[in-house]
């Protein structure tokens, strides 16, 4: 059960990357050529280390962060146009699966935790 989770967690949150790089920078820029606004990807690479070795602590502040990118895509979602409302829907749905996934990420992980210490 751990390895699905942990390819949805580190996917999602590669994708999120590449998402909040590509929407300020190309697709849809706050301002022709691209906006400072691109700086909102580089929060995001702070847990890349530890979920890559799947560590059950950044597992768990990183889902706090991921809310912040779900809150961001719902404000932009009802309040820009497309393609930038389409971007936000895309950045909704990235936030959650990564919410979710590194929730019972986190979970799985301190199952085997327990176990191992329980021996």
């Amino acid at each position: 059960m751990i390895r699905p989770l942990y390819l949805i967690a580190n996917g999602s949150l590669l994708l999120l990357i590449a998402l909040c790089i590509g929407w300020e920078l190309f697709l849809a820029p706050l301002r022709p050529g691209g906006s400072w606004l691109v700086l909102k990807a580089l929060p995001l690479l702070a847990p890349l280390p530890g979920l890559l070795v799947a560590k059950r602590y950044t597992c768990q502040w990183a889902s706090l962060l991921s809310l912040a990118y779900f809150i961001e895509g719902v404000v932009r979602a009802y309040s820009d146009s497309p393609p930038s409302s389409y971007l936000a829907a895309i950045e909704i749905v990235l936030a959650t699966a990564l919410f979710f996934s590194l929730i019972f990420l986190a979970r799985e992980l301190g199952r085997i935790r327990h176990s191992r210490e329980r021996r």
